[in-house]
């Protein structure tokens, strides 16, 4: 590890101790107009996810009430936040993604988003047709499901972004192979493989799967791979939620200024879906939104890749130490994407880590307080408030920031990503090892 590190943050981290990192070169005014995106090119990708939902209701009936568009819902955890923080001033709110259809996780709107970007392209080229003004439930049509049928999508995960991708690749005609890497869940493949996917199971972890998936797709010149480490297409999906959250935070009344913060805590795996949602929040809310992610102990890629000397090469987390070992297959990932950590350099709050002791707490205590269920990856957001308002480190933000004398207005805003496809006798063996740990 860089020896600028500060002793006691490299130690902790060695050791597998949860800890808060403050990112160093954090601007809250940081200039955004580079990495050729912009709040411009997220409102393209909102537009053309608006463009694709009547088809999107043809294809999946539960987008009915939606008119065809992927969202979640802006939920208040009152209960939650009267019996586990008590002390937390200013109001503590759950964006759902962990429910969002189709996919049933944060990688719904990158993942679905990357897809159409490449259907809509092919449908162009081809004459399916003609312009972005025309009815998009043309791509339903036999001759769009023969053109589809002769390209290959491909794409490495350790679950979600898998089913993402793999649901509407089949969905529109495609053939899709998703290389599983070991951290993958059983019933993920299997919903896959339900769906006509190849699934191909690897038996290293998801940089080496994602290196397999990307060889073998540039083999062949009709296969087209979803690189999760450095995609503007999915990183723009995500991007597109904070416009959906700046509605909704109007809706409820909800205000975000100088005397009224953003506090947002994200789970984080190679740092895409969290990456994306951060820069979408700095572009919408600028100063007032302060961004943390959340990472297991044993697999902190990103937090890793932000201490690198070059964060475009990060190192991975076997290079600190650590073995990736984890229940939260969504975030087990070793190496973050250097794309992602460059953008991160001065618009990242922090990286927070918890064990996964304290990953099923958490599952648990939302399951009890407000009926809701996730998997544990989705959980790992719910330790953010405690370590920005109780910890030294915290409160050491709090004060650079001169956030102490408005944290009364603050919104503290944890995002859960996954859960909605969950087994629900796996879901159940969650929620007991929580309530176990939890007496």
């Amino acid at each position: 590890m860089p020896h600028s590190i500060d002793s006691p943050t490299r130690e902790a981290l060695r050791q597998g101790e949860p800890l808060l990192w403050l990112n160093p070169n954090y601007q809250a005014d940081a200039n955004l107009c580079h990495h050729n995106l912009s709040l411009f090119e997220i409102e393209q990708a909102d537009q053309r996810l608006r463009r694709f939902a009547p088809l999107l209701k043809q294809l999946f009936p539960e987008l009915s009430s939606s008119e065809g568009l992927i969202e979640s819902q802006l939920i208040s955890a009152a209960k939650l936040q009267q019996q586990h923080y008590p002390q937390l001033q200013g109001k503590l709110m759950i964006k759902g993604d962990h429910a969002l259809p189709v996919a049933g996780s944060v990688k719904a709107r990158g993942g679905i988003h990357e897809v159409l970007c490449h259907a809509e392209q092919l449908a162009l080229e081809q004459g399916i047709i003609n312009a972005i003004a025309d009815d998009y439930r043309l791509l339903a049509s036999p001759a769009a499901k023969n053109l589809f049928n002769r390209y290959e999508i491909a794409v490495s995960s350790t679950g979600n972004l898998g089913l993402s991708i793999g649901i509407i690749s089949a969905a529109l005609g495609f053939n899709v192979v998703v290389h599983m890497s070991i951290e993958a869940k059983e019933w993920k493949k299997e919903r896959l493989r339900n769906r006509g996917v190849t699934v191909v199971e690897h038996s290293d972890d998801y940089s080496a799967a994602v290196t397999a998936g990307r060889t073998a797709s540039d083999t062949d010149p009709n296969s087209y791979f979803v690189d999760d480490e450095n995609s503007p297409r999915l990183f723009l999906g995500y991007a597109v939620a904070a416009l959906r959250l700046q509605q909704q935070l109007i809706e409820q009344q909800i205000q975000v200024d100088a005397e009224h913060p953003l506090f947002v805590y994200i789970p984080c795996g190679v740092g895409g879906a969290p990456g994306g949602i951060n820069y979408g929040l700095k572009q919408v809310f600028g100063p007032h939104v302060h961004c943390f992610f959340a990472e297991p102990v044993q697999a902190p890629c990103v937090l890793v890749g932000m201490l690198s000397e070059d964060k475009a090469q990060p190192e991975s987390v076997y290079q600190a130490g650590l073995n990736v070992a984890t229940d939260a297959d969504g975030l087990a990932v070793s190496m973050a994407s250097g794309w992602v950590c460059s953008i991160m350099d001065n618009i990242l709050s922090g990286v927070f880590t918890l064990t996964d002791t304290a990953l099923f707490r958490q599952l648990y205590r939302l399951y009890e307080t407000e009926g809701i269920e996730i998997e544990p990856s989705a959980a790992a957001g719910f330790s953010g408030p405690d370590w920005l308002t109780e910890s030294a480190q915290g409160k050491t933000y709090l004060q650079q920031q001169q956030l102490v004398s408005v944290m009364h207005n603050a919104t503290h805003l944890v995002w859960t990503t996954g859960g909605l496809f969950v087994p629900d006798s796996e879901m159940k063996t969650f929620q007991r090892r929580g309530a176990q740990i939890s007496l």
